[in-house]
């Protein structure tokens, strides 16, 4: 890769990881269903006028928009509002691998290699490391509700990959389309007009900046750059720029919300994002259990492409 695009997938990285900080910042002035309407509605709006339609079969935006634009991220909300810190939850979100693998055995058939295996248990281990020091710092109920919300990424990973868009960003605007009235309906359901009219009247700058940070920066100029590089290289050489992402976060968390950096949690994260990196690594894509004639190596090439694409969806929160 070129200097500058080195430069740009750590930029976009880094865009996603300090995205937890301004969930965060959110989250302390709105409630979570209403904080996800509001950040799907100004990613969405006025963009999907513009755009055009998404170029994908619409059983596949209207799914996704549902799987990782309602479900995925009102968890992931609603775990942080339950006071899983900030950088920690950008860590946990990267054991959706774990569940993406087990699902593509189960669902698409896949057999993973030895090493994507030992990859795998060795990212396992980390989120038991995690698990094992939760208290009254990083409550059960939110590292449960993260959990969660890692498990629904790995269920869009599987329908992104039959989906196959061809536009990742024109795609990721039609998702947060779907997913907006949805919540707004939600929050008036759970979280009910007088929450919902007093977390709007109060709305300052920090939170009006939040909102604009993850709706324009992490999601619009996010994926409009990793769209770029994914085309220019192919996701093969621009997802394990991905893992930086729960570096960034765990360090901006540390730097702008005073979230200590403990050694058993640097050690956590090193064990996910390690055991993550050693499955990505493991000489390819899955291949499918049952018998399928030669194919060329070529062939590969779009499982390859929306796999790596698939997996940076919720990696900008």
């Amino acid at each position: 890769m070129k200097p500058r695009d080195i430069m740009l997938a750590v930029a976009v990285a880094a865009a996603w990881g300090c995205n937890f900080v301004a969930i965060e910042v959110g989250l302390d002035r709105m409630p979570p269903l209403l904080f996800g309407a509001l950040r799907f509605a100004l990613a969405a709006f006025p963009a999907v006028l513009l755009i055009g339609g998404p170029r994908t079969p619409w059983r596949w935006v209207l799914g996704i928009g549902l799987v990782l634009g309602v479900v995925k991220f009102s968890l992931l909300f609603a775990g942080m509002a339950a006071g899983l810190p900030a950088g920690l939850s950008s860590l946990l979100l990267q054991s959706q691998a774990i569940f993406t693998t087990v699902f593509a055995v189960a669902l698409l058939r896949e057999r993973p290699g030895l090493r994507q295996w030992a990859g795998l248990a060795v990212a396992v281990a980390g989120v038991g490391l995690v698990a094992s020091r939760l208290g009254s710092d990083r409550p059960v109920e939110g590292f449960v509700l993260v959990l969660a919300a890692a498990t629904a990424w790995s269920v869009s990973n599987i329908m992104m990959r039959r989906a196959a868009p061809p536009d990742m960003l024109r795609f990721m605007v039609w998702v947060s389309a779907v997913a907006t009235l949805p919540l707004f309906a939600l929050s008036l359901l759970f979280e009910g007009p007088d929450r919902i009219g007093a977390a709007l009247s109060g709305l300052d700058l920090s939170g009006l900046g939040a909102l604009v940070y993850i709706a324009g920066i992490s999601t619009l100029a996010g994926f409009a750059g990793w769209g770029v590089l994914i085309k220019r290289y192919g996701a093969a050489t621009v997802a394990p720029f991905s893992m930086l992402v729960p570096f960034f976060g765990m360090s901006s968390a540390a730097l702008f919300l005073g979230e200590p950096l403990r050694a058993p949690d640097v050690i956590a994260g090193a064990l996910v994002i390690g055991g993550v990196l050693l499955g990505a690594t493991g000489g390819g894509a899955a291949v499918p259990a049952a018998a399928a004639p030669p194919r060329r190596a070529a062939s590969h090439e779009p499982d390859q492409r929306v796999v790596g694409a698939g997996r940076q969806v919720a990696s900008s929160a």
